[in-house]
């Protein structure tokens, strides 16, 4: 089993590339970046990053071999690629820049990935993640069940250790479904969530319960409040825990970003639905009931990121 990070040097990529190796489920990783220059040196983050990496091998007890490259042809034939590859929003760039740059990116890696793996299933995690998503799909000529995005995932995750400090209780025991775009409009399912078996509203109360929900919506934006950049344990590890699904065809139910054809009474667009992810990537859609509130939030989810995809699309027509 063969995985590819791209992105691998900077601090999402390193993460998903390092949790990989840590679950010891592939046989190799490899770790794609582009080459830094400062004045006339120039630095390989990705390649220092895996040879780090590589070293704690002997100390966590691992046997996937990790290497770094910033050439494509060290990723023929791999199985799964995790594309983490973007760029952060700087000072002084517009919502419409960043779009058009991380489309870019997207479609340019994507291109390079499928060329050197035709028969490889992508995971993407770069921002904002329904649109890249959709992006890769696009260029890569993949059927819909290879293509997918992370990011149910990581919100479920801040959702669950938000209830587990305030229960305190393992967040082993908490099981929840958030769906929706990956961002402000994310829709967290209270009906879904339990702890041991036991429903959480039976556990706190409605006014703590819609605190924690609400942070779980901004907790993206929390962190970076906190670090003045983004996070990059909890996305990366998100990632990787797709990547073992699929590789070990543990036919895992997780919420990811997958491309709706009519369910949900959505179609044409990628959004977070519970899916069961195994052998040949995102094996079944699962089409849980939801009542009437929660469906207008999904489709007030959906709207927000058909509206960016239909940004995307208009200044990819102008430019």
């Amino acid at each position: 089993m063969k995985i590819t990070v791209v992105g691998a040097g900077g601090n999402v990529g390193s993460t998903a590339a390092l949790t990989v190796a840590q679950r010891d489920f592939a046989k190799e990783v490899v770790a794609i970046d582009l080459e830094k220059k400062d004045g006339e040196k120039t630095f390989y983050p990705s390649k220092g990053r895996a040879l780090d990496q590589w070293q704690t091998a002997p100390i966590h007890g691992f046997s996937t071999y990790l290497h770094g490259s910033s050439d494509y042809e060290d990723t023929k034939d791999s199985d799964i690629c995790i594309i983490t590859a973007g760029v952060p929003r700087r000072p002084g760039m517009s919502r419409d820049d960043l779009l058009s740059i991380n489309a870019n990116i997207v479609k340019s890696v994507t291109e390079q990935l499928v060329a050197k793996s035709p028969n490889t299933i992508i995971i993407v995690v770069s921002n904002p993640l329904d649109v890249m998503t959709y992006v890769a799909w696009k260029a890569s000529g993949f059927p819909k069940e290879r293509v997918m995005g992370m990011a149910g995932i990581l919100d479920t995750a801040r959702y669950s250790a938000f209830l587990a400090e305030e229960l305190d209780v393992s967040p082993k025991d908490i099981q929840a479904q958030i769906l929706g775009g990956h961002g402000d409009t994310m829709v967290p399912l209270p009906r879904y969530t339990t702890v041991s078996g036991i429903p959480v509203k039976q556990l706190i109360s409605e006014e703590k319960l819609n605190a924690i929900i609400e942070r779980a919506k901004v907790g993206g934006g929390e962190l970076v409040g906190l670090m003045g950049t983004s996070a990059w344990y909890a996305p990366g590890a998100a990632a990787a825990q797709m990547a073992e699904a699929i590789a070990l065809d543990q036919n895992r139910i997780f919420p990811c970003s997958a491309m709706l054809t009519g369910e949900f009474g959505l179609k044409d667009l990628y959004i977070g639905v519970p899916v069961k992810l195994g052998k040949g990537g995102i094996k079944e859609i699962i089409e849980i009931e939801l009542d009437k509130d929660e469906l207008a939030l999904l489709n007030n989810s959906a709207d927000s990121v058909r509206g960016t995809l239909k940004d995307l699309e208009r200044i990819l027509s102008e430019g």
